[in-house]
């Protein structure tokens, strides 16, 4: 993959040397100015963004067969329910202190599988799928979207255009003033000039609930699998981000089950789990 984004003119770490067998790699190495790093100094934070978007409207500009390289896993309606599960497999079994009642589940999988067809018909890309400021590097001595280094495309699938955008504007980790989202958006809309606006944005309201249902479950995951409870403190921004998504009509059928099912004063941080848990 980092060889696929080079050859298109990005700038992915180059690989000096490998060897698989044992698991081993030689590559180039991109500093450490990450736009997350930048951002807490006196970088422009408006510069730093549109460069980002810059990198998607070029790779979503280009001809599927160019952009997507073969063999690469469709990131289908079975992969996006699956991740959104994650909600109601981790985050609500700790929040409610019992699982959730097998009705209610498949009732949550009806409502996504109701929707998702819509993200389905967008034409294909390449998805990152971690396309984010924590991933992103500024790169001082290259100019245009080459300054912006890349990382963790590792899970790289073939889906909608509209995830990976959505995912560097609905940062989990980050608020981000809704006037720089928007004119983020417009500049996106105007560079890459999707064919179906309207179906983009239906698309981009789907994946966000979708992905910030599956961030929910994994941060939960995180604390109570693994122990790293710093996650937690990102959930409610998170909810909030996914609350704005199930505004979009297209969502009415998730929203439907949301309101059924977690009411707002469940819609809140796990207690960490006691000793006997």
């Amino acid at each position: 993959m980092a060889e696929h984004l080079r050859g298109l003119g990005l700038s992915a770490p180059k690989i000096y040397a490998a060897d698989p067998g044992a698991g081993l790699l030689l590559l180039e190495d991109l500093g450490d100015e990450t736009f997350t790093r930048l951002l807490t100094t006196d970088a422009d934070e408006v510069a730093l963004y549109a460069l980002a978007v810059d990198v998607l409207s070029y790779l979503h500009r280009l001809p599927a067969d160019r952009a997507v390289p073969s063999g690469l896993p469709l990131y289908d309606i079975c992969r996006l329910v699956d991740e959104a599960l994650l909600l109601v497999d981790w985050h609500l079994p700790a929040v409610l202190a019992q699982p959730l009642p097998p009705e209610a589940r498949a009732a949550y999988v009806a409502v996504w599988e109701m929707i998702l067809p819509t993200v389905m018909a967008q034409p294909p890309s390449l998805v990152l799928r971690d396309f984010h400021i924590d991933n992103l590097l500024r790169l001082q001595e290259r100019a245009g979207i080459a300054a912006c280094g890349l990382l963790d495309f590792q899970d790289a699938a073939t889906g909608a255009a509209a995830y990976d955008l959505m995912s560097l504007l609905e940062d989990a980790r980050r608020d981000i003033a809704e006037p720089l989202r928007a004119a983020m958006l417009i500049r996106y809309r105007e560079s890459a000039l999707p064919y179906d606006v309207k179906g983009f944005e239906t698309t981009y309201a789907i994946l966000s609930a979708q992905r910030h249902a599956k961030v929910i479950g994994i941060f939960t995951r995180l604390s109570r699998r693994d122990q790293k409870h710093s996650y937690l403190s990102h959930i409610p921004r998170v909810w909030r981000l996914l609350e704005r998504a199930l505004e979009h009509p297209s969502l009415a059928p998730v929203a439907g089950w949301f309101k059924r099912h977690v009411p707002e004063d469940r819609r809140v941080i796990p207690q960490l789990p006691t000793a006997t848990q």
